[in-house]
């Protein structure tokens, strides 16, 4: 049987056809995608910076300031033996000016000290609890104002750099 010479040139037609169709379509999809893609990244690398965002400077670190005092030798409350504390302490305050107006008030900074750890047994200062509460009251009393219209020192921080209990 002979086939019709149309029906041949229709059957090589329709092949060509389709893979020319397809073969438009995919080059079609590839111009979108670059042209999208290279639209996306000039409007990337064309935009402007925000002049609303805040920009943050963090201002270094400030040295600490500590002011050292002279070693107190104190005698403690007796329980039940009479028992004397040798303490060395430096104080850390807000700025050097604080740590001016503490040496300026010294004698009256001491006195206060002195009178706290007087105060004291051997058991009250002898454990690490004992020792945080009474760096807590020394702070407390030193924070104190030394006159009735002055306000409060601004100490930080008490460090023991030694303390000797005999």
């Amino acid at each position: 049987m002979a086939l019709d010479p149309k029906s041949e040139e229709a059957a090589a037609a329709a092949p060509a056809t389709s893979s020319k169709k397809k073969l438009i379509i995919i080059i079609a999809a590839a111009l979108v995608l670059l042209g999208g893609g290279g639209g996306a990244a000039w409007y990337f690398m064309h935009q402007k910076p925000d002049h609303k965002k805040e920009v943050k400077h963090e201002e270094p670190a400030k040295a600490p300031v500590f002011v050292t005092l002279e070693t107190f030798t104190v005698n403690l409350q007796p329980d039940p033996d009479e028992k004397f504390l040798q303490l060395d302490l430096s104080m850390q305050v807000a700025s050097p000016e604080a740590a001016e107006l503490l040496k300026t008030q010294m004698p009256a900074v001491r006195n206060r000290l002195l009178m706290l750890l007087t105060s004291k047994t051997a058991t009250d200062i002898s454990s690490m609890e004992g020792k945080q509460q009474l760096s807590d009251e020394i702070i407390a009393e030193v924070k104190k104002p030394f006159s009735a219209d002055a306000k409060p020192q601004e100490v930080t921080g008490v460090f023991f750099t030694s303390f000797v209990i005999q």
